[in-house]
């Protein structure tokens, strides 16, 4: 493994739609690459009079800097294609699932498993066999039982593979709904009364929202792309291919990740 030869991939991969097959072991050879050229740094150091002025201690630099970025660059463009496939895959569409590495196996064979048990959940919702509510209620409760399981299983360094998964979120509003003006007998707990009855009225409304198994899909945000970010599948089950400097109209669900890491400004 060397610096071009992670060119040369990165190059390869920008220049079609397709994955292209890596080996298994990619990754991992690229982080044995990056390891021994920071021993080489170290070394280097040790042997030079002024670590901070030495040619060869800031060559290693340069390079090591340069590794990291070209295979993260790598990563992210090839995350998109991978989605992709789950997608077709989890749809039971031809999807080939040669030439990935073993973290894109990983991934690729859990995103399959989300979406058919999604659509799933979907469906049989739309369909009226399951509420809405209890199938949302499921859904965190499996979700909450998953983010405890991978805190208890994670190694002490994770490789940076990119592939943050969501955590469920809930939000529990309390009010005092049974609170009248007639009771607290002054100005300052019809105040109090009013402010419960709001809170009572958001709480409902947050509940309609988790109710519509659709909601926020057609919520979609204008950004401009300030990295390369590569393909993407939209919660909208269309694909984003996203370079530096495109502006475009996401759905809020895909915009918001790329906002939160800087990867896109937003617009409106």
């Amino acid at each position: 493994m060397n610096l071009d030869e992670l060119r040369s991939v990165q190059s390869k991969e920008r220049s079609k739609d397709s994955l292209q097959h890596l080996r298994e072991s990619f990754y991992a050879d690229v982080g044995e690459y990056i390891c021994d050229l920071r021993e080489e740094r170290e070394r280097a150091a040790e042997r030079a009079s002024d670590p901070f002025d030495s040619e060869e201690v800031n060559r290693l630099t340069d390079e090591i800097k340069t590794a990291e970025e070209v295979v993260e660059a790598i990563y992210e463009r090839r995350v998109g294609k991978v989605v992709k496939r789950a997608s077709l895959a989890a749809a039971d569409m031809p999807a080939d699932e040669e030439g990935l590495t073993a973290e894109e196996q990983e991934l690729f064979a859990d995103l399959v498993d989300r979406i058919e048990s999604n659509k799933s959940t979907v469906l049989d919702v739309l369909a009226g066999e399951t509420d809405a509510s209890d199938a949302s209620s499921g859904d965190a409760a499996a979700e909450s039982a998953t983010d405890t399981s991978s805190v208890d299983d994670a190694p002490a360094s994770d490789a940076a593979d990119g592939s943050a998964r969501p955590n469920a979120e809930a939000a529990a509003i309390a009010s005092d709904s049974d609170a009248s003006p007639a009771e607290a007998g002054d100005e300052g707990s019809e105040a109090d009364g009013a402010d419960d009855a709001n809170g009572t009225d958001e709480a409902d409304d947050a509940d309609d929202v988790d109710d519509d198994p659709l909601a926020g899909l057609s919520d979609r945000t204008t950004v401009r792309i300030t990295s390369d970010v590569g393909e993407i599948l939209g919660v909208d089950q269309r694909s984003y291919d996203l370079a530096e400097e495109d502006v475009v109209t996401l759905p809020a669900a895909n915009a918001e990740p790329l906002l939160e890491r800087d990867a896109a400004e937003r617009l409106e």
